[in-house]
């Protein structure tokens, strides 16, 4: 089965999040911050991160430097999720090493296409 980890500060999207992937027969963990997202992933790599750009703590692209820097076996596929929707912050996104990004709010088709794109569907 594959995993999944959902990093985000909102339980709300944390959950529609998980219910959206279970049903796309995804194992899902859950991180509230980046931080605890690299500790997750050090301990085990998910194959997939449906990712939050702004949470405290340690913000998704400080997340995704940290990943990209991490002594890890495998780099799993990391799908941007939120509400900034300009140019710049996509380009910074896929810059920074996310393979997709999704918009706030997502629905389950949305997310399984681009889920889809990165190989994970």
């Amino acid at each position: 089965m594959k995993t999944c980890l959902v990093v985000d500060d909102s339980k709300v999207i944390r959950k529609v999040a998980r219910h959206i992937l279970e049903t796309l027969d995804f194992t899902v963990t859950e991180a509230c911050d980046g931080r605890e997202a690299l500790a997750s992933c050090m301990a085990s790599i998910p194959d997939v991160i449906l990712l939050d750009w702004n949470m405290p703590v340690m913000s998704g692209m400080d997340f995704l430097r940290a990943l990209r820097e991490a002594d890890i076996p495998r780099r799993p596929k990391v799908v941007f999720c939120t509400t900034e929707n300009g140019m710049a912050y996509i380009r910074a996104a896929i810059e920074a090493g996310a393979d997709e990004y999704v918009m706030k709010p997502f629905d389950r088709d949305t997310l399984e296409s681009k889920l889809q794109i990165v190989g994970m569907a």
